[in-house]
């Protein structure tokens, strides 16, 4: 039987409160009617403010310093959304915030399976975080950190063709139907809420299938990016710091014939505390914004999951996925495509000491000298964690000194720093090595 202790690490609620924000029995029932008739826009947002709060940003209340994906902007005191000028860093804030892709809750779209669910309200968002997540890291491999969503008509084909991806479509390579599908055996089903770390685990499976069945998916494996989770057993806790492999990296980059080292896309899971997030990280988890590979978190409160983007002072802004709108259909090719519902203008915010413990960061290395650069950047913020890093680097499985206890000594992995700092390119003179690649950390070409 499974501890509630247990629970609570898998689900991402703490231990002896209910996973179900919502009766999912009295949904599930109600799956043949519209998901208007299951619940509307009024009530779901009642639920949305009972979980996260009701809290929009305001900027004028905070320092001027903000943080947005790596990307920094000052705001001149005192300045509103309301009073902003168009050239003034909260104005390019704001065209930043609302050029990320916003996925949220639909309705309308062909049954999941077996389950004749149509809609995934109240049970999705965290389904609809990873999935902006991902969709982040493809938006900066094809388009870049700058880009920034126009205007106007036409569209990048690169930008419509990453919307097409996460279609609420079977066809759809990285929709919610074939993310369940994927995630059958981490407890993903219609109808249930899911944690963090089954999440992570749901995607690289869903990868791995792509790119083992790629000659007949109609190309979904053309993206030569590597999918690595940092994580090292299959319950969530490795007893102490998740560590960055850079050998595993380096010869997973090897293997899809990169030079320069393949794009990676890193996944995090962690457990930064027991019912509430211990107050030692959060200093660490804001650092994390900072760095240019940032992909953001995706976590949120006990039972509202959320996609978040940025910090400044003590809060956090996300975008929020419980908004329920109906299925839409973009065609890759569609560069006339109404992308409207992909993307949002009001940013929300909570405080950082309120987010659930169990959560996922996520970072995007373009190349080898980017991939570094993360690593350096890790690494001076395990310097710097008090003994209790959020994860570690290491050149090797092999040079990892006893791990690293959260709440223990960190000097075991600070030994090692000259060892990291040049370790990627030594290993790169030799990631034609046979062997494998050692450890438990896994990854799949995406």
């Amino acid at each position: 039987m499974t501890s509630s202790a247990e629970r609570a690490v898998n689900s991402n609620f703490p231990a002896g409160q209910s996973s179900d924000p919502v009766d999912t029995q009295a949904v599930g029932s109600k799956t043949e009617q519209s998901a208007s008739h299951i619940v509307t826009g009024g009530m779901m947002r009642k639920l949305q403010e009972r979980f996260l709060g009701t809290s929009k940003a305001d900027f004028s209340s905070l320092t001027s310093e903000m943080w947005l994906l790596g990307a920094f902007y000052k705001v001149s005191p005192g300045e509103s959304s309301s009073e902003m000028k168009t050239n003034s860093g909260l104005a390019a804030f704001l065209e930043d915030f609302s050029s990320k892709i916003w996925i949220t809750y639909r309705k309308g779209f062909d049954a999941i399976g077996d389950s004749k669910f149509t809609s995934d309200v109240n049970w999705g968002c965290m389904i609809r975080s990873s999935q902006m997540l991902v969709a982040q890291a493809l938006l900066c491999h094809h388009l870049g950190r700058s880009w920034r969503k126009s205007q106007q008509k036409p569209y990048d084909r690169e930008y419509v063709g990453i919307l097409h991806l996460f279609g609420d479509y079977e066809a759809c390579p990285y929709s919610i139907h074939n993310l369940l599908k994927a995630g059958t055996a981490y407890g993903l089903s219609a109808g249930s809420w899911v944690g963090p770390y089954a999440m992570c685990r749901t995607w690289e499976t869903l990868v791995r299938a792509n790119r083992d069945h790629g000659d007949h998916n109609q190309g979904r494996t053309t993206l030569p990016m590597v999918l690595y989770v940092i994580s090292g057993d299959e319950d969530g806790e490795r007893g102490g710091a998740p560590v960055v492999c850079m050998d595993v990296a380096i010869r997973l980059s090897s293997d899809i014939g990169q030079s320069n080292g393949a794009p990676i896309l890193l996944l995090v899971p962690l457990v930064l505390g027991l019912e509430k997030m211990n107050p030692r990280y959060i200093p660490l988890l804001r650092e994390t914004f900072t760095f240019p590979q940032s992909l953001g978190v995706m976590g949120g409160k006990p039972g509202a999951s959320t996609y978040i983007v940025g910090v400044q002072d003590d809060r956090a802004f996300y975008l929020d996925p419980h908004e329920v709108q109906p299925v839409v259909d973009i065609k890759p090719d569609n560069v006339e495509a109404d992308t409207s519902s992909y993307h949002c203008s009001t940013v929300r915010s909570m405080p950082l000491d309120s987010i659930d413990p169990s959560l996922a960061i996520g970072f995007y290395c373009r190349d080898k000298d980017d991939f570094m650069d993360f690593c350096s950047r890790a690494s001076d913020l395990a310097d710097r964690s008090n003994g209790a890093p959020l994860f570690t680097v290491a050149k090797s499985f092999e040079t990892i000194k006893p791990k690293h206890n959260r709440l223990g000594d960190a000097a075991a992995g600070n030994a090692n720093r000259e060892e990291i700092n040049s370790g990627f390119e030594n290993l790169c003179e030799h990631d034609g090595d046979e062997g494998g690649s050692g450890g438990d950390d896994d990854w799949q070409v995406l």
